[in-house]
């Protein structure tokens, strides 16, 4: 991680602070997943950064070490029938609303990995490769990563063949051809385009 002071003078942010993330925008199925996490000074962690840079074994790791030192954390989602309903964007807004508003600590400031922040009454800056730049929001991400790939291992038991528990939703060769052959399953968003393709083709 590099140093953040620059961006905390920046921006004045108070030692209560959030870091939020998103996963999951890209897949074919499954819910976004976001995390909010407010790391305690006391309780340094050690090797954060963006989730996507760690291997499955260090993020596992980190992600137990940060439930077991953050001063608080929450994991929420937007089901795939929100993001069909509202689109993925508005989805993950509306996700990360639900993780900063669940938090047991309530923050004096949040930041926002990305270029956008919820509509919501909270202090807050969105910080643009934040889960590189802020041990926050690489938490978060940390959180939410685990969280979902997690979950899609477990979809691939129940929808065998997709071949979920290796590309975690997102739109591989192999899931595209699993799509075509099995048909589309009910986690999967129907307003993507490759989904609808299918849906339009068996009518």
């Amino acid at each position: 991680m590099s140093k953040i002071d620059d961006l905390f003078a920046e921006f004045d942010v108070p030692v209560l602070t959030a870091g939020v993330d998103e996963v999951g925008r890209g897949p074919l199925c499954g819910d976004v997943v976001t995390a909010a996490v407010i790391l305690d000074p006391d309780k340094p962690i050690v090797g954060l950064n963006d989730s996507k840079k760690l291997s499955e074994k260090r993020r596992e790791a980190l992600y137990i070490e940060i439930k077991e030192k953050a001063l608080s954390f929450c994991i929420a989602r937007a089901s795939v029938a929100e993001i069909d309903e509202i689109n993925i964007l508005q989805a993950s807004l509306l996700a990360m609303h639900r993780a900063v508003a669940g938090l047991g600590v309530q923050p004096e400031f949040v930041l926002v990995d990305g270029n956008k922040v919820p509509n919501w009454p909270y202090r807050a800056q969105a910080v643009v490769k934040g889960d590189s730049r802020v041990p926050a929001i690489a938490a978060a991400s940390i959180l939410a990563k685990v969280t979902r790939d997690r979950e899609m291992a477990e979809m691939d038991a129940t929808y065998p063949g997709y071949g979920m528990a290796g590309h975690k939703g997102y739109p591989t060769k192999v899931h595209l051809e699993a799509l075509k052959l099995l048909g589309v399953t009910p986690i999967h968003r129907r307003s993507y385009a490759p989904v609808r393709a299918i849906l339009e083709a068996e009518q």
